[in-house]
């Protein structure tokens, strides 16, 4: 009796301290606002219908705040100005996707850029240029001082270099394609930051996403761009499920304009990277 009870107490013993160190193997290694979880980043490319007609009513609808990356010169953002400059005005983001949508046209799938948005042959200093005057422009739509970007297709190779790299000081931060679930906030490079854009997924799928992001303590950005519509589209009911998710659970899933999370996110890099201060009188 006494054998099976000192072997039932160890039992219980070892199973606390598994238990405590589990507990403490799933702290996020980075704070998040009032004790979050993880950063959820909702990005919507190219000012398409459907971001209007249906992704910011939807997001109203719970409370939740996303970014827009407008194409600055495309029709959908002119015919409808207003109601961007309505959104801005509700709390989301209006974010640079560039003037006119500048990528490379090397490669299969690429069929549709023109020739006078091909990324190959555009220098630094044109797409330097071209995101200033977006900036500006962007101010002159909701009176933001402080911007974000996402590269069109993801390229980042000019006709004579890399032109993330000399515009990287416009932006607070710079959204790149390729990756899904950031790995390490405190590595993070402000100026690429991965995204994953979701085409045709499940609500399951992109929930898995959130949830992976909060076991890593980290962060997922979403870029989407047709909602139920448009091009590269997943459903209204699959996005549907993602905001009944997020909003059902903002205690453990911070979900905000990229411009508010990476305002945050540079903040807690620098705080960590800043030197210990030294003991008074020392």
């Amino acid at each position: 009796m006494r054998s099976s009870l000192a072997g039932g107490l160890a039992c219980a013993v070892l199973s606390l301290l598994l238990a405590s160190a589990g507990a403490c193997a799933s702290e996020p290694g980075f704070p998040w606002p009032d004790g979050q979880r993880a950063a959820v980043s909702l990005a919507y490319d190219d000012a398409v219908a459907t971001h209007l007609d249906v992704a910011i009513p939807d997001l109203d609808r719970h409370g939740l705040k996303g970014s827009f990356y407008l194409i600055l010169a495309a029709a959908p953002v002119r015919d409808r100005l207003a109601q961007w400059r309505a959104a801005a005005r509700n709390g989301h983001e209006l974010g640079n996707h560039s003037l006119f949508h500048q990528c490379s046209a090397r490669g299969p799938g690429r069929e549709w850029v023109q020739p006078a948005q091909d990324l190959d042959a555009t220098t630094v200093a044109q797409m330097r240029a071209q995101l200033e005057v977006a900036n500006t422009m962007l101010h002159a739509i909701d009176g933001s001082t402080a911007f974000t970007f996402t590269a069109p297709c993801g390229d980042r190779m000019a006709r004579d270099g890399d032109y993330i790299t000399d515009v990287a000081g416009l932006f607070l931060g710079i959204k790149l394609v390729g990756g899904t679930v950031v790995p390490d906030m405190h590595a993070l490079d402000p100026s690429a930051v991965p995204v994953t854009v979701p085409v045709d997924a499940s609500g399951a799928e992109l929930i898995a996403l959130v949830e992976e992001a909060g076991r890593r303590g980290t962060m997922v950005n979403f870029t989407f761009h047709g909602i139920g519509g448009d091009h590269l589209s997943v459903s209204r009911e699959a996005h549907a499920q993602l905001l009944a998710f997020l909003a059902a659970n903002r205690d453990r899933y911070w979900t905000d304009t990229f411009r508010n999370q990476m305002r945050w996110i540079r903040d807690q890099q620098a705080r960590a990277a800043a030197p210990l201060s030294p003991p008074p009188g020392r």
